[in-house]
């Protein structure tokens, strides 16, 4: 497994603080930027990690920016992703669980220890396979498809 991180200059620091925290857990991490504190664009680094995830060169995403709204809406852009922006972890357990969701969009006003909660559960959860979320993620996919 490996996760892929990326934020803008908002979420530069919690960024660097995570990854350290992950790596340290056995995690296995890709930053994807960005890699300086100045101002930037999320919308650039969200769709290049998203890009990244939907090629499944990245097991999962995490995209950190100020609120988490900017990255999820960049994220979503991307055929095949399913961001879920969400503030704690039963949310977390319930985007991969229900969603099968396979990016998280966080703020970077987040206590750590939540985000660290929020994150383990995400990627530790599994998609439940349920009928009922399938039927509903595929019609996700198909509308999805017909853009295409």
């Amino acid at each position: 497994m490996i996760i892929g991180i990326t934020s803008d200059h908002r979420g530069f620091e919690i960024k660097k603080e995570l990854i350290k925290e992950l790596k340290n857990k056995n995690i296995k991490i890709k930053d994807n930027g960005c890699f300086t504190p100045g101002s930037c664009d999320y919308s650039l680094y969200g769709i290049s990690l998203a890009e990244e995830v939907a090629k499944k060169n990245i097991t999962y995403g995490i995209a950190i920016c100020g609120t988490g709204i900017g990255m999820s809406i960049a994220c979503n852009k991307v055929k095949g992703i399913r961001c879920a922006r969400v503030v704690n972890k039963e949310e977390a357990r319930l985007a991969r669980n229900h969603n099968d969701a396979n990016m998280l969009a966080l703020s970077a006003a987040t206590n750590f220890n939540d985000l660290i909660e929020i994150i383990e559960t995400f990627i530790n959860t599994d998609f439940s396979n349920e009928e009922r979320h399938i039927r509903r993620i595929e019609k996700i996919t198909n509308y999805e498809n017909q853009l295409n």
